[in-house]
Order: structure tokens, then C-alpha cells, then sequence
């Protein structure tokens, strides 16, 4: 068989996949040339915490050995994928990026993961995340720092930045994380390539062992970060739907596209606090891209985005408050994720009382009427990510204003979570100083196939990021083409 692993970890989930069925690459030699990627970069940029060599090895062979003996394989054979630190595989410790969860071995995968392996996908190794996923940055004292492939001093974005890191340079093709605060959207805007926050309760979460908080319950979603929008779309294809345990998902048909009506709201600059202009640029290639596919593009805000954001913020600390003080869940912390946590309380305002904690909820209910009205005149609302680019190292541990700062330009990302809506971040070029940029598709609940829709036309006009080798041969980055 022709040699092509070098070409190998650039190539799509669905392409590998397809070479894989066709026979026209094994498996094994898909998973050496990403292990040999990983060998390359990993050290330097500590993406991936634990690497299985051995075992994606193995399950290659006996994806290459089912193909020979002419049986059926899934829709990701031979894929390569990364999971985060805190969704469960049952060979590696769900550590959530904690020193004393190094060897918490779950019984059992997430269902996410089971489908996915179900699917013949192969798992290759394990994604670095900030302890509890706390921070908007990737850094713990267990594994140590993430290191943004495009620019080693800023940030790579945070929680879900080692699958990212590990995507947006060829060691993975997949990456499956969660998104409780842009979690999935922030690190794939910082690594310039994709992500799906799906609508919350179409991906299961891992079975509940304990009373999980409220916000965990209704902020929170696992999805996946791709380089390319239909592997996002053929990989929530696989893991949507109720499985039984989590009492919070659904099960509801996903299209293959989209043929409603075609409006997309511009938010600019949300609630006018500002934009780099840079961001302004990604929100202007994104927007002649969707009216270039036919969309009607209309400069527009949607409703009740800072109400959206501060709750989810007085919630979030509230709740965090509460469940990290003595008599709470009472997790240590690291240093980092503590002081992070507790400049973030001395910026926030916590409800003190339950009359106005269960207002603050009673308010959601107001705010995503307001969404839902809004959405079924625009179905798709454009805006940033984030409104700056990503940040120096230490930016967020450099005060209280800092963790303000920070909330204030993630405002639209937040309150997607707030309302649990689906979003879809996707890179619209390269700025001038070498550094990704992009924007996020939001939909109304359950339409994650008209936000994929929306960004499959923004990809189809920019174009998507393959992970090349610089010419010293230090592999750092990603080239648009």
C-alpha cells in the first residue's frame, strides 16, 4: 500500500474515514502518522495529557482486520479523537484536571464516547483542561500548561483548550469537550478552527453520581471541535439522543440541512461595550459569506443579552460560592482555579437569598421567550465569540477587574449558555499578525442543524484550516487554504 502518512493528520474525519472504508489507507497507518504528529508537538505545546498508544493501535488492527474479512465498519473508522480530562473512558482517569483524581478510573464511558467507539472511532489520547473547568484558559498543577499553537504567549482559551490545541494541529481529527461557559466556542475561536455547543439535553451528560448544581445542569453540554463543519455535523449525528441515564436529554430527529426561511440577525458589537477590530472584520467576512449564500443579513440585536449575561454570571458564582466553601462539595482547588474563583466572587453580586435566587430563574423563563420570539423572525443571530482577541497568559489571574473584563467580552458566548441554546464558532481567516479569527452562529433550541447549516456557508466562502509544518520544521500552527 502507497505510503501516505505523512499527508494523514491533515485530512477530515469523514475523508479518513472514507480512505479507511475504501481501502485505500489502514487504519493503523492513520493512527501512527496522528502518534507520530503527537511525538512531534505535544511536549512543546501540552495539549494532550495522556497519550494510548498501545490501545488505539490495537483497535486500528481490528478495524483493518473487520475490513479485510469484508465486514461493515462505522461512520468514523479509523478516526482519531481526543477526550477531555473529565469525560469518562473506562482506561483513563476522569482526573477533571484535580491531582487527586489521578487514578479515578470511571466503570464505565460516557455515552458520547460509547457511541463514538461504536462508530469505530479511535480514541488517541486524553484533552488538558483548567481543574473543574473554571477558568477561560487551559492550565492545572496535575498536567501542567496548554500552549496556543498560533502564539505561545496568549491564551489558548479555556476549558476544552487541550482538545482544541490538539485538533487545530493535527493530533487529533475530533476533539469531544463541553461548553458551560463557551467551554467548546473559545478555545476553537483561539485555535482557528470549529466547535458545536449543541442545544442543552440533545447530548447525554455523564450519568449523575451526585446532586449536581442547577447551572451545571442547565449551562452545561458536551459537543465536539473539528476542523471542518461536516465532521461537527456527522459527529452530532452520532451522539445526540436520550441513552436512558440522563434524565435531561431528548431524543429529537437531526435534518441533514436546512431549508427554512433565511435571515440572520448582525450583533455587531452586543450592547455596544466594544470590539477589537479585528473581531468587527470576522463579523463583516461572516456576514457578505451568509448573504453571498443567499441569506438575508440584517444588522440587528437580539433581546435582553446583558439581562442573559449577568445572570449567568450571579448564578454561576453564586452557586460556586456555595458549592466550594466548607460544608459544600469542597474540592481543592489549584492555586490558579482559586484565585481565579475568588476575584470572580469579589467582582459578582451572589443572591443571598432563595426569593432571589428563584427569581433569577423565573427570569430565564422571560428571557429565552424574548430568544424564542426573536428566533422565529431570524433564525440565525451572527456575533463574536468573543469581543477581543485572546488574551496574554495570566491576564485572568491578574485581578478582579480582570474576571469582569473578561465576562464583559464574553457576553454573547455566556448567554447562549445562560439560555441553552446551540452555536457554532467557526474561523473566518487569518488576521494580519498571524493570529486565527471567527465568529459563532447561534439558533433557536434545537435547531443545531440550521446553526450548522449557517456555518457551512460561512466555511464554504472562507475556506477551512489545515495544520501545515513550518519551514524549520517546528509544526505550530494551522494554514488557511
Amino acid at each position: 500500500m502507497t505510503d501516505t502518512r505523512t499527508a494523514l493528520w491533515t485530512l477530515s474525519a469523514r475523508e479518513i474515514a472514507r480512505r479507511v472504508r475504501a481501502r485505500e489507507v489502514t487504519a493503523r497507518e492513520v493512527i501512527d502518522a496522528h502518534l507520530d504528529r503527537i511525538d512531534v508537538l505535544n511536549g512543546s505545546l501540552g495539549a494532550l495529557t495522556v497519550v494510548f498508544p498501545e490501545r488505539a493501535r490495537d483497535l486500528a488492527d481490528q478495524i483493518d482486520r473487520r475490513i479485510a474479512a469484508g465486514e461493515e465498519v462505522g461512520a468514523l473508522a479509523g478516526v482519531p479523537i481526543s477526550i477531555k480530562e473529565n469525560i469518562d473512558i473506562t482506561w483513563s482517569a476522569s482526573t477533571e484536571g484535580w491531582a487527586f483524581l489521578a487514578d479515578a478510573i470511571p466503570d464505565a464511558h460516557a455515552t458520547m464516547v460509547r457511541r463514538l467507539l461504536e462508530a469505530d472511532a479511535v480514541p488517541i489520547g486524553r484533552g488538558n483542561m483548567p481543574d473543574t473547568g473554571l477558568r477561560w484558559d487551559t492550565d492545572n498543577e496535575l498536567f501542567g500548561r496548554t500552549y496556543n499553537p498560533w502564539d505561545r504567549d496568549r491564551v489558548p482559551g479555556g476549558s476544552s483548550g487541550g482538545d482544541s490545541v490538539a485538533v487545530a494541529t493535527g493530533m487529533s481529527a475530533v476533539g469531544l469537550g463541553n461548553d458551560y461557559g463557551g467551554s467548546l466556542r473559545l478555545p476553537a475561536y483561539a485555535a482557528g478552527i470549529c466547535a458545536l455547543r449543541p442545544t442543552a439535553g440533545r447530548v447525554p451528560a455523564s450519568a449523575p453520581v451526585g446532586a449536581w448544581p442547577l447551572t451545571e445542569q442547565f449551562f452545561a453540554v458536551n459537543g465536539p471541535i473539528a476542523r471542518h463543519i461536516d465532521d461537527l455535523d456527522t459527529v452530532f449525528s452520532l451522539i445526540h439522543g436520550a441513552d436512558g441515564m440522563d434524565p435531561t436529554a431528548a431524543s429529537i430527529p437531526h435534518p441533514s440541512g436546512y431549508d427554512g426561511p433565511r435571515r440572520v440577525a448582525v450583533s455587531r458589537d452586543p450592547l455596544g461595550w466594544g470590539v477589537d477590530p479585528e473581531v468587527a472584520q470576522a463579523i463583516s467576512v461572516a456576514a457578505d459569506a451568509l448573504a453571498a449564500d443567499g441569506w438575508e443579513v440584517v444588522d440587528v440585536e437580539a433581546p435582553m443579552i446583558e439581562e442573559a449575561a449577568l445572570l449567568w454570571r450571579r448564578l454561576s458564582v453564586t452557586e460556586f460560592v456555595s458549592t466550594f466553601q466548607p460544608g459544600g462539595r469542597s474540592v481543592p482547588l489549584g492555586e490558579g482555579a482559586t484565585r481565579y474563583f475568588l476575584d470572580n466572587a469579589e467582582e459578582t453580586e451572589v443572591f443571598e437569598s432563595i426569593a432571589d435566587y428563584s427569581a433569577a430563574w423565573g427570569q430565564r423563563l422571560l428571557i429565552s421567550a424574548a430568544w424564542e420570539r426573536f428566533h422565529a423572525e431570524f433564525p440565525i443571530v451572527l456575533g463574536p465569540v468573543s469581543a477581543r482577541r485572546m488574551p496574554a497568559i495570566g491576564y485572568d489571574l491578574s485581578g478582579p477587574e480582570a474576571t469582569t473584563q473578561l465576562w464583559r467580552d464574553h457576553r454573547l458566548l455566556v448567554t447562549v449558555n445562560f439560555l441553552g441554546l446551540p452555536s457554532v464558532a467557526v474561523p473566518t481567516g487569518v488576521d494580519g499578525d498571524g493570529i486565527p479569527s471567527g465568529v459563532q452562529l447561534i439558533a433557536a433550541r434545537n435547531g443545531d442543524h440550521i446553526a450548522l447549516a449557517a456555518a457551512r456557508a460561512v466555511e464554504a466562502h472562507v475556506g477551512t484550516f489545515t495544520p501545515i509544518e513550518r519551514p524549520a520544521g517546528v509544526v505550530l500552527a494551522g494554514a488557511h487554504g
